[in-house]
């Protein structure tokens, strides 16, 4: 793992020095773009519109807009007298309850591993934290962005996840079109229970999969091996419009799911039918990524594994953040 940042979480007068890792990753594959006339991929270029001409990274630096076109510009050495010596510190500020933080607030995950001479006040931070099942409240800097953040025990690691401000989050009162308080059916409001009973299980992440990103995969798999791609049949269309008749159409389905209810809710196993070999003939010679992986594979020979690329980092993503 690359290490992003180091530093020390301080409670009290106790200082645990610590590295952070990125605890999650995006696996999105990344489309460049291409030129249809050449095809060659197409590059970004940093150029000044007056100057009419590409500048280079020596000469670039930052301002903040405060009208429209004008602009306070600022040089590294300004910026760098903004940032203290607290950056260096995870500093605790309150121990909290993990309940009592409503998840609109988390950002990103990071992982903290003991640095240096840490492991022994690492490991008795880590202990106090689970035995009193409580979580820290703390602040950090990354990359000059102040920020909160709540560090909680994950297995046995310390996890730290970034958390926003309070004025960062947007009040409810802004959303448009929220109903008006009023009452509900009470028989409709037992067969929604009733449903939500049923669908109702264990959360098991493994179970839910990237169904977009498999079929981008086959569909490039299918480009490099030259072959065709081709439409899966339509999902046929429901006639239910009536709330009561759609609950209880939705229960019904689900009673014949023991296990996982995901296949029926997405009717994935209802385009399954006898117009499905017809529905495919007619639209053979269109291609798309739409096409389940296992009706591919039936369809053509041997197909090539594509992973997805890991993103490029920039040049400052590389470096350690201190």
């Amino acid at each position: 793992m690359h290490t992003v940042w180091k530093g020390a979480i301080s409670f009290g007068l106790v200082h645990v020095p610590v590295k952070m890792f990125s605890a999650t990753e995006d696996k999105d594959i990344s489309l460049r773009y291409i030129h249809k006339e050449c095809g060659s991929p197409l590059s970004y270029v940093r150029k000044c519109p007056v100057c009419d001409k590409e500048v280079a990274w020596e000469e670039i630096g930052k301002g903040y807009e405060y009208e429209k076109g004008k602009f306070v510009l600022f040089d590294k050495e300004e910026l760098d007298q903004l940032t203290d010596e607290s950056s260096k510190s995870i500093t605790i500020l309150d121990f909290v309850d993990l309940t009592e933080i409503d998840p609109i607030y988390f950002q990103k995950t990071y992982y903290l591993s003991p640095d240096q001479a840490g492991t022994n006040a690492y490991r008795l931070l880590m202990e106090a934290m689970r035995q009193t099942g409580k979580i820290g409240i703390a602040k950090i800097s990354i990359r000059s962005k102040s920020s909160l953040a709540a560090i909680r025990v994950l297995e046995d690691c310390l996890a730290i996840e970034t958390i926003f401000y309070p004025d960062e989050v947007r009040p409810v009162s802004q959303v448009p079109g929220l109903p008006e308080a009023g009452t509900v059916n009470d028989k409709e409001l037992d067969m929604a229970k009733l449903l939500i009973s049923q669908l109702s299980t264990p959360f098991d992440p493994a179970k839910y999969t990237d169904d977009y990103r498999q079929r981008m995969l086959d569909l490039i798999s299918h480009k490099i091996a030259g072959e065709e791609f081709h439409i899966a049949p339509a999902k046929q269309e429901s006639n239910v419009i009536d709330l009561m008749a759609a609950l209880q159409a939705s229960i019904q389905a689900v009673q014949h799911i023991p296990t996982d209810p995901g296949p029926s809710l997405t009717g994935t196993k209802k385009t399954k039918t006898k117009a499905a070999p017809a529905a495919k003939r007619k639209t053979s010679k269109t291609k798309t990524a739409a096409e389940p992986a296992d009706q591919q594979n039936e369809a053509s020979g041997t197909i090539p594994v594509i992973a997805p690329k890991p993103k490029r980092r920039s040049p400052k993503s590389k470096t350690t953040v201190s």
